[in-house]
């Protein structure tokens, strides 16, 4: 237990920081944009490829954490649009309530939270798990949002919100790394070490940033159903995967960066999916805020659950 406290305290203490530095105006709204643009193009980029290209993929990979980790996000997706059709939610709520229920932000906090639990292998690990995951999430989600969107100018953006998930960083990232292993391609030293101080700059950043960009103005109006949302993302869907490992007769070591994953709070592309498909954004904001503040509870409680 104290492994676990000693790694979800100090991740917390740095999203708890990034909250204080907004409040007390260390850093500007107009500093947020440029840092994530820094830490979702660069930083997380550059550190998962040196840590694959640098690992065996083959002895790192297994096939059956992979397909349970997306299987159980496809399961809640469908038990999600259920329950939010058949409590006749505003179409304009279905949509952000189930993206928000099973689109987990996987590189912001989950592999953060692999990295300094698990260590290098454990991230290597959670790597080759989220790039399939991150393509499963996006693509479920624009199917999601765009059944109840409506008009045509959106339909004509579809192209474009493909194109971008296709051409998502981190996913790119994943696959050259794994490339890299497989064809067992060595990185020059200079390249290597040049990686290894911009992927230095990854973790801690996107820590920051996360807390500077949590709002809870917009969720008063709507705390029921966001908390609905919250249970199937940091409850049920956890729920799902370790069940599963363990019917598997799966071992910690093999599935707990699939777990890590699985039970990691609301991706806050989610919000940037939801805006430009004309969805309910603010929905977006409220969950992706609750859903990360309460997981700083909930990851101790399923990591305690997997040892």
């Amino acid at each position: 237990m104290s492994d676990i406290l000693h790694t979800i305290i100090p991740i917390f203490a740095i999203i708890a920081l990034g909250m204080l530095v907004r409040v007390w105006g260390i850093v500007k709204p107009e500093f947020m944009a440029p840092a994530n643009r820094l830490v979702y193009y660069l930083a997380l980029p550059a550190m998962i490829f040196r840590a694959l290209s640098k690992a065996s993929f083959k002895a790192q990979f297994n096939f059956e954490v992979l397909v349970v980790s997306l299987a159980a996000v496809f399961t809640v997706y469908g038990v999600a649009w259920i329950v939010g059709r058949e409590s006749r939610l505003n179409p304009n709520q279905i949509g952000p309530f189930v993206q928000s229920a099973m689109h987990a932000n996987l590189g912001y906090i989950g592999l953060p939270v692999a990295f300094y639990y698990l260590g290098q292998e454990g991230f290597v690990k959670a790597s080759i798990i989220a790039g399939p995951m991150m393509i499963l999430q996006n693509f479920l989600s624009v199917v999601i949002l765009q059944t109840y969107a409506s008009g045509p100018s959106l339909r004509n953006r579809l192209s474009a919100l493909i194109l971008k998930i296709i051409g998502n960083p981190v996913i790119l990232a994943v696959l050259a790394g794994i490339a890299f292993s497989l064809a067992d391609i060595p990185v020059p030293l200079i390249i290597d070490r040049s990686l290894g101080i911009l992927g230095g700059l990854a973790l801690p950043m996107a820590l920051l940033i996360i807390g500077a960009s949590l709002s809870f103005e917009k969720m008063w109006s709507q705390l029921g159903l966001v908390v609905l949302s919250a249970g199937f993302k940091l409850f049920v869907l956890p729920l799902l995967g370790l069940v599963a490992f363990k019917m598997l007769g799966l071992t910690p070591n093999d599935y707990l960066p699939g777990l890590i994953l699985l039970a990691t709070p609301t991706a806050t592309v989610a919000y940037v999916l939801a805006k430009e498909m004309g969805s309910n954004s603010d929905f977006i904001v409220a969950t992706i805020s609750i859903t990360t503040l309460a997981s700083a509870v909930t990851f101790a409680v399923w990591l305690t659950l997997a040892i």
